[in-house]
């Protein structure tokens, strides 16, 4: 049977609309009527032609946030829920999530909740958002959920953004750098071997090492880079593996100062996400799955499921929590003492606030640790080839003196 959408006013007064499902155009109205509402607009809903195909790319955090916090206020300000869904999809300029949303919206017209209809798109709306709206709509405070849901990700973006821009910054640095090393050896140095063998003498130790290394690059360029190519698409495939990315990941945490920013990246990322889904009313069980599934690290995502399956035996979270090593002892106890109090998301929230200040402060620390690093590699690097071109120069000047 085909749906109509309708629109009409009761006795009472008030305008109200949904979705019926009947025979005809004819029978839709009769129902209305039988149930004393007078019908203003009544229209059969147009059938929905998938907009979107089953794989593709995830929507970008910023758009969720933006959408997000307009939902929030638009349901605030009193708006029903479809026409704030229909303004949000009419001004969203992204096509694939203006789809998106267009499709959500006719999912809640056809009878769906608002969780059911999200959770048909999770390249847009994952298991903790789905999580927090499902709640939301059975708390009656879907409003106050948007409003924490976008005050998340905001959150989560920026420390996203802190984790590409100490990530980034060194490996970008290194590889411009042993791209301008390589074409030097590749190009720039068999000149000045063409020179030198024309002279005759004996030349120098450095020179004949970074000759024969320019003329192994001459020779294998293309396998090198190849080589390399190889390597990292190897190192990509086996991060995907189970035990592949629990040994990479360890290996990260592991790595002097950078590792130390990961884990208290990990450890903000934690304590948000939990605290934002406990405060929601999403059961804790289900908050610690979840939070463990957006922890970006494997070894502290095995951490939380330990102490999942611990709470679920019936013990504490912080205990379990400290004996998974995991964790800095601060947030154990502080943890212990939310758990306590009874407010383990307000203990959660101020632990996240703090690490997400020090990861700021480390952040600023690398940076300035970094810039000399590099400066010194970069030099030591280009005076090393520079000096091994220029001391056979010098003995020849020697010998004419």
């Amino acid at each position: 049977m085909p749906n109509y959408v309708w629109k009409g006013r009761t006795r009472a007064g008030k305008i109200e609309e949904g979705v019926l499902q009947a025979e005809s155009k004819d029978a839709a109205g009769a129902i209305l009527r039988r149930q004393q509402i007078q019908v203003t607009s009544l229209r059969e809903k147009e059938k929905r032609i998938p907009l979107l195909p089953k794989f593709g790319g995830r929507v970008n955090q910023k758009l969720i946030s933006i959408f997000t916090r307009q939902f929030s206020v638009m349901l605030d300000a009193g708006l029903p829920l479809v026409q704030c869904l229909e303004i949000l999809g009419g001004q969203q300029d992204n096509k694939v999530f203006k789809a998106i949303i267009d499709t959500v919206r006719s999912d809640v017209e056809s009878g769906s909740s608002l969780a059911e209809a999200m959770r048909r798109h999770p390249g847009a709306f994952d298991n903790l958002y789905v999580n927090m709206i499902a709640a939301g709509e059975a708390g009656g405070i879907l409003d106050i959920i948007l409003q924490r849901l976008s005050t998340y990700i905001e959150k989560a973006v920026k420390l996203k953004s802190q984790v590409k821009s100490a990530m980034i910054y060194p490996v970008a640095v290194v590889i411009i750098a042993s791209g301008v090393v390589f074409v030097i050896l590749w190009k720039v140095i068999p000149v000045f071997a063409q020179l030198f063998a024309g002279l005759g003498s004996q030349l120098p130790m450095l020179t004949r090492v970074v000759v024969a290394v320019s003329n192994f690059i001459g020779a294998y360029a293309i396998w090198i880079l190849l080589f390399f190519g190889l390597v990292y698409v190897a190192i990509r495939q086996w991060h995907k593996t189970y035990r592949g990315r629990r040994i990479l990941d360890n290996l990260q945490l592991r790595i002097p100062i950078l590792g130390m920013l990961l884990r208290k990246i990990a450890v903000a990322r934690f304590c948000r996400t939990l605290a934002t889904l406990t405060s929601s009313g999403v059961p804790i069980l289900d908050g610690l799955e979840i939070t463990a599934k957006t922890a970006g690290n494997a070894i502290i995502e095995d951490a939380i499921m330990e102490v999942r399956k611990a709470v679920e035996e019936g013990k504490t979270i912080s205990g379990p929590l400290g004996e998974t090593k995991a964790f800095p002892s601060m947030v154990v106890q502080m943890v212990a003492v939310g758990e306590q109090t009874g407010a383990l998301d307000q203990m959660l929230s101020k632990i996240a606030d703090f690490y997400e200040d020090e990861v700021d402060t480390a952040v600023a620390g690398l940076m300035k640790l970094i810039e000399p690093i590099m400066i010194v590699f970069l030099g030591g690097t280009i005076g090393t080839i520079v000096a091994a071109m220029y001391l056979p120069m010098f003995a020849m000047m020697q010998e004419i003196g």
